[in-house]
């Protein structure tokens, strides 16, 4: 892969089998650590993790009782790589969203996160937000080039990083 623009970026909203397929991205290609929250038990990709990565998903975009954000599969050239998610953060009326993305270690450093909040800018002035906010670490250089490069102001505090852009 020689940049994002030479390849095919998809954003397909998660159901059931884009989740199926992000789990797969995410057990061939990145961390447990970089795209759930830490569990208890060993290391790894193990049954549990992977179950609890799908229960974590079901929960939080899924099942319409308990969702709290519209997450996306990150398609790459036909290939799921990623996912990424907005977040109302005062509810479903909200005028601020949060910002997710996590990508396979395969597909970085390509441009695809530039074109991905791209994407999660436009729906997020298309639904109505009056500010995109996002996290990161004062650690993910990348991550913060991407939220400079939107013209987000950041504001570090310690070892986090909160970026904010007015829409």
């Amino acid at each position: 892969m020689t940049g994002a623009s030479d390849s095919e970026i998809v954003l397909t909203p998660l159901d059931e089998p884009a989740l199926r397929r992000l789990l797969e991205a995410a057990v061939a290609d990145a961390d447990a650590l970089e795209v759930m929250p830490p569990m208890e038990g060993p290391p790894g990709w193990t049954p549990e993790r992977c179950e609890a990565f799908l229960a974590f998903h079901r929960r939080r975009c899924l099942d319409p009782d308990t969702a709290i954000e519209t997450t996306w599969l990150v398609e790459v050239d036909g290939r799921a790589a990623g996912a990424a998610r907005l977040q109302p953060v005062h509810g479903p009326s909200a005028v601020e969203v949060e910002a997710g993305v996590w990508l396979g270690r395969s597909v970085r450093g390509h441009g695809i996160g530039k074109r991905v909040t791209e994407v999660l800018l436009e729906a997020a002035r298309d639904g109505g937000a009056a500010r995109f906010i996002a996290s990161t670490t004062v650690d993910n250089a990348a991550a913060r080039r991407l939220l400079t490069g939107t013209g987000a102001d950041l504001d570090v505090h310690g070892a986090d990083v909160d970026a904010s852009l007015e829409l």
